[in-house]
């Protein structure tokens, strides 16, 4: 074999010219860009799920302020307003998750009520006399989730229909 035949050969084979590296830089490049992206997403999922988490505390909070509130309502609170706490089991697992602070009802204001129609019988005779009191109410509630560090406050207001000896006990 000659030299010409074999530098030839040899050229053939290395016929491609010499790589100085670029798309091995460009490859690292692309590398650390997906790198970087990937490491957003992640980021950002992560602070969408503690948004998440944090929205869910606070709704049920709120659902447990509300609950203890119309179960506040619900009974003759306007006998004897006291402040009390109330355990709500929000998931009906037989534990207490939330335990909600109820200030003292509040007679805001009363009015007399208007007589009620002759034809009306679903109220008493008792009850259609001008000597009941539309009487307004402020009952507020207090959460505090120790887990989540939520804290909610739920105001609501109520009208209660009392008699004029009710109105005197309760409402000054």
């Amino acid at each position: 074999m000659t030299v010409k035949r074999f530098l030839t050969r040899n050229k053939s084979a290395m016929g491609r010219p010499a790589q100085r590296g670029a798309t091995l830089i460009i490859g690292l490049i692309m590398i650390v860009l997906i790198t970087l992206i990937v490491v957003n997403a992640f980021t950002l999922s992560s602070s969408n799920l503690k948004s998440v988490g944090n929205m869910q505390a606070r709704d049920e909070a709120v659902a447990a302020a509300n609950e203890a509130i119309e179960l506040v309502v619900s009974s003759s609170f306007t006998d004897a307003p006291v402040a009390q706490s109330i355990n709500v089991d929000i998931n009906k697992d037989g534990t207490t998750d939330y335990v909600v602070a109820l200030d003292a009802p509040t007679c805001v204001r009363a009015a007399a009520a208007s007589a009620a129609a002759p034809s009306d019988v679903e109220l008493g005779a008792g009850l259609s006399v001008a000597s009941t009191w539309n009487t307004d109410w402020d009952i507020s509630a207090t959460v505090t989730d120790v887990a989540s560090g939520a804290v909610v406050h739920v105001r609501e207001g109520v009208r209660v229909l009392l008699s004029q000896v009710q109105k005197t006990a309760v409402c000054n």
